[in-house]
């Protein structure tokens, strides 16, 4: 009796959700036209114009030394912003995630202050407070500290608004997991330390390396922010961005979707990196459902690093 009336259930559950194949092709070719219209075509166009006028002006627009210049700036940009964002993303994640403390909605607020204001107004930020006539300005000129104008500035205001996305990664996944794994290791003897390098990490590592893909993405193609307090001098302080702006002003036909192919290889990378971690998250949790499971902390399976961390402490 139970079984008919749950299947009866299911059948209506279906008639409602299910609509006529009219409205769903329509719905699918409006979204399918959309994409290819307003994203797919722009990337292809940038592609086809990079090599309009072929592949040996193609190769010459990257190995310009400017570029390469500004090459080399991009990276060091996000090779400086993107491990300082991971370790305040996993700091503020644990903390916010695992413990309760006075100004906890605060500093949510704070990580999300980034989102919330515009990147020209985070570079006119640091410049009323860095630049010449700044509030540090005397200062930092009477020591000698170039921030405005400079790398460093580039590198904070990168930072700026880029440091929200591991810290939002990571605070649903470890809230969701509670805090019963960290417990369990803790009663088994652990410190603070050793709990997290070994229970509370692991489990994170995918969400850390999603945020860490889409912060470095963003710490690449950074503009706004980086263009107000950059100067825009050639071959000192031109990123890729603004460096295929400069090129494109130049009225150059090929060379800025040249440099600006290099910036969406770097997207299709980017996306193809996530596909792939959300595929592999969503089959990790496909199988952890089908073992029912089994906290991470109790587990003690061989080569599972909670087994590695459980047997010492027995």
């Amino acid at each position: 009796m139970t079984s008919a009336r749950h299947r009866e259930r299911h059948a209506a559950s279906d008639r409602s959700t299910r609509e006529p194949p009219f409205i769903k092709w329509t719905l699918i070719t409006v979204a399918l036209t959309f994409a290819g219209l307003f994203l797919l075509l722009p990337l292809l166009n940038v592609f086809v114009q990079a090599v309009s006028k072929g592949w040996v002006f193609y190769w010459k627009s990257i190995a310009d030394p400017d570029t390469q210049s500004a090459i080399r700036l991009t990276l060091l940009i996000a090779g400086i912003t993107v491990p300082l964002n991971m370790a305040f993303g996993l700091v503020a994640a644990w903390a916010i995630a695992k413990f309760d403390f006075p100004g906890k909605a605060l500093l949510l607020t704070f990580i999300d202050l980034p989102f919330s204001v515009s990147p020209v107004v985070t570079g006119l930020m640091l410049v009323l407070l860095f630049g010449a006539q700044g509030l540090l300005g005397p200062w930092l000129q009477e020591h000698d500290v170039k921030i405005i104008f400079a790398v460093p500035g580039m590198v904070l205001a990168t930072l700026f608004v880029t440091f929200p996305f591991v810290a939002r990664e990571l605070i649903p996944i470890m809230q969701a997991q509670g805090t019963e794994q960290e417990q369990a290791a803790m009663t088994l003897g652990a410190g603070g330390w050793r709990t997290f390098w070994t229970v509370t990490l692991p489990s994170v590592k995918w969400g850390l390396l999603y945020g860490v893909i889409l912060c470095n993405a963003r710490a690449l193609g950074e503009f706004g922010a980086v263009s107000v307090v950059s100067g825009h001098i050639t071959g000192l302080t031109d990123t890729l961005p603004l460096r295929v702006e400069k090129l494109y002003h130049e009225f150059d036909s090929a060379a800025p979707f040249a440099v600006a192919s290099l910036l969406a290889l770097l997207a299709l990378l980017t996306l193809v990196l996530k596909t792939l971690l959300e595929w592999k998250t969503h089959r990790q949790h496909a199988k952890g459902q089908q073992r029912g499971a089994e906290p991470a902390a109790l587990n003690s399976e061989p080569g599972s690093d909670t087994a590695h961390f459980i047997r010492p402490s027995l």
